[in-house]
């Protein structure tokens, strides 16, 4: 059975019987919708079919670049409408609503969309690309279709909310209703996140105003300004969600919470209460473990520092450390390292503080430090546990460093994770904490510092022409095609980026670096030497990565300090 598109189609004798069984199987198995599948299998290209609807339907083909769509769509607070048809409002006046669709087979779209708006609704045919694009930077990936839907909040429903009282806050009842405009409006913003694939949510109110921001490939960004006399109403039913002490608002607390997407799916989200001024500022971290891509050829090594890591983890003892500031991607190196070992005759154990992503077959442990359960404590555990491979999520203190060296010597591959700038302080650093220098020549094995800079849209990317000294300046060959951000970005991308990419230092510790570490060599000697070793620093990783067209220099500039 063909859905009208494809009926449609085949009617104009645009495609075959064997394509349209192709288009149906291909909709079935990805759960796409019948445009998208049609340019998936190269049947048409956005641009053929586009044309050959306008021509059947005799409807106008129009750009989404010369409507201010976004504005419309929050105004008319339409998502689930708009989701579900993949039909975007691009304007109105006082009778008519037009909407950019991509399937005019769908008569469903104008009476759904005039019944939600009162307005008469004006189809007017789009590029599937161009639609999909938009909807998705309106509204981020798509969830399963399972997922529960959820009523739509809009501010002026929370302006009728007045300030928590003593006595609602008192009465959990009245706070855990599912149902009620603040828990609908958190629950949406949770869900936003999600479909935003954002790190971090935060809820912070001020003297006169609040507000709240998702971090989206790592940079901050302004979501929503909720009236901000419902400050405590916020903080006190996100307390409830993560089971904290809603009276407890003197003091930092932390919480977990766990959002059903559908039967199938949930996302962890790790919650962190603060006193401030004016208020408590909540944030919440997604643990999205479906959503990381623990693929080490999607994570931005080169191919000899993929090589070099990939020898390090099969080693059968050692030491392996990842080494950067916080949100510099160190975890997911490691998760990375050990889905590559987790095989059935290996036994793996992890102390974590949290557990981030979980991993079926190997034995995580999340530590807490309030019982006396550190990482140290977890270190001799495992030890006594039979294993072959250990990974530590920090090394804090003398103890752990200590006990994680020893294990690298005894015949354990051991993983983890230290705040250095630079793969060469690490051994510093190791040695401030109070390690022989022969015990880290004789056990290190690797060093990954890394960070994570934002990927050029490869859609509205721009040639960047910078002075003829700066191209000598960074060694690039004299014709090097660079780019950088486009300034307004476009429908594919958040201000001309999209998504991230890892820059890696890559010291292999051999015998030369060994006796250097040994004889006490500085930071930089020992730099030096592993450069002169063919090790790219981070700095030269950066501008290679720039010179292949997948960053740009201001980004460079933002997380390296070129």
């Amino acid at each position: 059975m063909y859905c009208h598109l494809t009926n449609t189609l085949h009617q104009a004798q645009l495609i075959s019987l064997v394509q349209a069984d192709q288009i149906a199987a291909y909709c079935s198995h990805s759960g796409v919708s019948t445009a998208e599948a049609i340019i998936a299998l190269n049947i048409l290209d956005a641009s053929q079919l586009t044309t050959s609807l306008s021509q059947y339907f005799g409807l106008d083909i129009i750009s989404l670049q010369q409507y201010n769509y976004s504005a419309l769509c929050a105004e008319l607070g339409l998502r689930e409408l708009i989701t579900r048809h993949q039909a975007l409002p691009i304007s109105k006046n006082d009778t008519t609503l037009v909407i950019a669709i991509i399937d005019p087979s769908n008569n469903d779209i104008e009476a759904e969309f005039s019944f939600a708006t009162g307005l008469r609704a004006e189809p007017a045919l789009a590029d599937p690309i161009e639609v999909l694009s938009a909807i998705r930077k309106l509204y981020g990936r798509l969830i399963d279709s399972q997922t529960p839907p959820t009523k739509e909040i809009d501010t002026q429903e929370l302006e009728e909310l007045v300030e928590i009282s003593d006595d609602e806050r008192n009465n959990l009842e009245n706070l855990s209703q599912d149902n009620s405009p603040i828990s609908c409006f958190i629950n949406q913003i949770l869900l936003d996140a999600v479909r935003k694939e954002a790190s971090d949510i935060h809820f912070e109110p001020y003297e006169d105003y609040y507000r709240v921001r998702m971090r989206c490939d790592g940079m901050l960004i302004e979501t929503l300004n909720p009236p901000h006399h419902l400050a405590r109403r916020l903080a006190a039913r996100i307390k409830i969600l993560s089971k904290l002490n809603i009276a407890e608002r003197r003091l930092p607390q932390d919480g977990r919470i766990k959002l059903k997407l559908n039967e199938d799916t949930a996302v962890n989200l790790r919650v962190s209460s603060l006193p401030t001024l004016w208020g408590e500022k909540m944030v919440l971290r997604l643990l999205d473990s479906n959503n990381v891509p623990l693929n080490i050829d999607n994570l931005g090594y080169s191919d000899k520092q993929k090589h070099a890591y990939l020898k390090a983890l099969n080693r059968p003892q050692g030491l392996i450390l990842m080494t950067g500031p916080t949100g510099s991607g160190k975890t997911v190196s490691l998760y990375t390292g050990l889905k590559i070992l987790n095989t059935v005759d290996v036994n793996i154990a992890t102390a974590e503080d949290p557990i981030e992503i979980n991993l079926p077959g190997i034995n995580q442990v999340q530590i807490k430090p309030d019982i006396g359960f550190d990482f140290s404590t977890a270190l001799k555990a495992f030890l006594r546990q039979d294993p072959d491979v250990i990974m530590v999520g920090e090394i804090r203190d003398f103890e752990t460093a200590e006990i994680a060296i020893k294990a690298a010597q005894t015949g354990h591959l051991v993983l983890s994770t230290l705040h250095t700038n630079s793969a060469a302080e690490t051994l510093v650093r190791l040695s401030n904490i109070g390690i022989q220098s022969f015990h880290i020549a004789s056990s290190l094995s690797l060093i990954i510092a890394q960070r994570l800079a934002r990927r050029l849209c490869s859609y509205c990317k721009v040639p960047y022409h910078p002075a003829a000294n700066s191209i000598a300046n960074f060694n690039l060959p004299q014709h090097t095609q660079l780019f950088e951000a486009h300034p307004r970005g476009c429908n594919h991308c958040n201000n001309g980026y999209s998504g991230r990419i890892g820059i890696y230092e890559v010291m292999e510790v051999n015998g030369q670096l060994s006796n250097a570490i040994v004889q006490h060599k500085s930071a930089e000697e020992i730099e030096k030497i592993a450069c002169s070793q063919g090790m790219l620093t981070l700095s030269e990783s950066g501008i290679e990565k720039w010179a292949y067209g997948v960053t740009s220099y201001s980004e460079l500039q933002r997380t390296l300090y070129l």
